[in-house]
């Protein structure tokens, strides 16, 4: 159900709790329920998109998803399969009142979604199960910290079942080395007639010449003058987004000091906020000292400094 609304579905807000999600599903399953309906077609058919909006939105790993990538992208990624694999209907339907078998069971088993595949639902998801699935590929993608830190989509090629494919993918922010993301049967085709692998698309941050990265903090060097780290200064420090911050350096700050821009590292993938911005801090000694320099330096020393 690409492009559809499964909170407008169940009628709750994006903010809603996991309780207040299952009141709501139960009070439609009540109302569009095959034994309540007498053999509705219109009320079978909303029936099944309540569940399916019921087993993506109570679970938190697909919830996570489809409210970072939308309706569109969410589908692109999991299929009918994947969105019903290891939800436990019975258990539900026990809870509310239908017997433990659900809708599947009811009229004497006459009644079956047919959404096929090793959903809950399919009428052959015993023979499925039988079948292998074929093998998982994994395509890695190089991101520079720019497309990390905004998200970007990428055009990717990739070879299965003997052929070449192209496809756009959306890169959502926050995507750092070793995040994956997965595609849905893009993998490698079944030996044995059953659904075809997925593609992973595993992120691997391009080396950067003025930012580390770990995670989803980020670090820099910044040299400063012996006398700024006397007396203390104000230093400008890039952010991988293209603005300028100003860092107070305190007066007597020590070399190899390490500073934190809270909130001004890379995005978090699924989370809201951002890490660090770590700022490194090495005082630069002269090797060479000017005539005026030195002397200058030995007027110190002799006021103790």
């Amino acid at each position: 159900m690409a492009g559809t609304d499964y909170y407008k579905m169940l009628g709750v807000s994006k903010t809603a709790s996991d309780e207040a999600i299952k009141k709501a599903y139960r009070k439609l399953a009540m109302k569009y329920h095959p034994d309540h309906t007498k053999g509705d077609k219109s009320a079978e058919e909303k029936f099944k998109q309540i569940s399916e909006a019921y087993a993506v939105l109570s679970d938190k790993e697909k919830r996570s998803h489809y409210d970072t990538f939308g309706s569109t992208d969410f589908h692109q990624r999991y299929s009918q399969d994947d969105i019903f694999k290891g939800f436990d209907f019975s258990s539900i339907f026990k809870e509310f009142g239908f017997g433990g078998a659900g809708p599947f069971a009811s009229r004497g088993g006459g009644f079956r979604f047919s959404f096929g595949g090793d959903t809950p639902f399919g009428a052959h998801a015993g023979q499925q199960r039988a079948r292998l699935k074929g093998s998982d590929l994994i395509y890695e993608l190089p991101l520079t910290l720019q497309e990390i830190s905004t998200g970007t989509r990428k055009t990717i090629s990739f070879q299965h079942g003997g052929r070449s494919e192209k496809m756009t993918v959306k890169i959502p922010k926050g995507m750092t080395s070793g995040k994956k993301l997965r595609i849905a049967g893009k993998g490698e085709p079944s030996p044995m007639g059953g659904a075809p692998g997925d593609l992973y698309i595993k992120a691997k941050v391009v080396d950067n010449p003025i930012y580390g990265v770990e995670e989803n903090d980020l670090y820099l060097k910044r040299e400063i003058k012996l006398s700024e780290a006397v007396l203390g200064a104000n230093i400008s420090i890039p952010t991988v987004d293209g603005k300028e911050l100003s860092l107070k350096i305190p007066p007597g700050t020590k070399h190899k000091t390490k500073m934190r821009l809270a909130g001004h590292g890379l995005p978090r993938m699924q989370d809201k906020g951002k890490g660090d911005l770590y700022v490194h801090i090495h005082v630069k000694m002269p090797k060479h000292l000017t005539g005026e320099q030195e002397k200058l330096i030995k007027e110190l020393g002799k006021v103790g400094l």
